[in-house]
């Protein structure tokens, strides 16, 4: 049985959602949090495993440490990559005072369990909910992908309490986003049609 939705409405949250690095200083509520969450625990998954937990860190002097802590190995990553606007990402990883966060209000860590072979595609697609549940709130996010280095910091792991059975999947951060650029235009997709 089909289900009587607004299509146009739920097709341009998919279109006009973007990566949002422009951050007001407005706290989010905790219960949008939770919101975005229960979204994103909608996703499909494996057997029905659900092998997601999520910590959520409001903690801007820990979201710093993190920050300080990967930026210089990314930066050794990228250095002599010649990508359209990898030299000026390089500059920003330099400068001390740049947050690979943006200065979003809050960071959402989607973890997978790592006994289960899916849990990075099944907590892939909850993350995805999650950044589409949040353009529908007025919720601007970003996948922070570079955060993922802070497991190589047993340190700071302890101060996220990230279980040794899990792994970070999914860095989020989400925040009301500031003044934003014009979004990219999306390239025509090769298809190929197999009749």
């Amino acid at each position: 049985m089909l289900r009587d939705v607004e299509p146009v409405e739920f097709l341009s949250v998919i279109r006009e959602r973007r990566s949002v690095r422009n951050y007001t200083d407005q706290e989010v509520p905790d219960e949008v949090i939770r919101t975005i969450i229960a979204a994103g625990i909608q996703a499909p998954n494996a057997l029905g495993l659900q092998p997601w937990q999520f910590v959520v860190v409001k903690d801007k002097g820990l979201m710093r440490q993190i920050s300080d802590f990967c930026k210089p190995i990314l930066a050794e990553k990228i250095e002599g990559e010649r990508h359209a606007g990898t030299e000026e990402f390089l500059a920003a990883l330099k400068d001390p005072e740049y947050s690979i966060f943006y200065n979003a209000p809050v960071l959402v860590l989607v973890l997978g369990a790592r006994e289960v072979v899916s849990s990075v595609l099944d907590c892939t697609l909850c993350a995805e909910n999650m950044m589409l549940a949040a353009w529908a709130l007025g919720i601007g996010s970003c996948w922070i992908g570079s955060a993922t280095l802070v497991e190589q910091n047993p340190e700071l792991l302890a101060k996220l309490m990230v279980p040794d059975d899990y792994q970070i999947v999914a860095p989020l951060i989400f925040g009301y986003p500031g003044p934003l650029l014009p979004k990219a235009e999306r390239r025509e997709p090769r298809i190929t049609w197999i009749p």
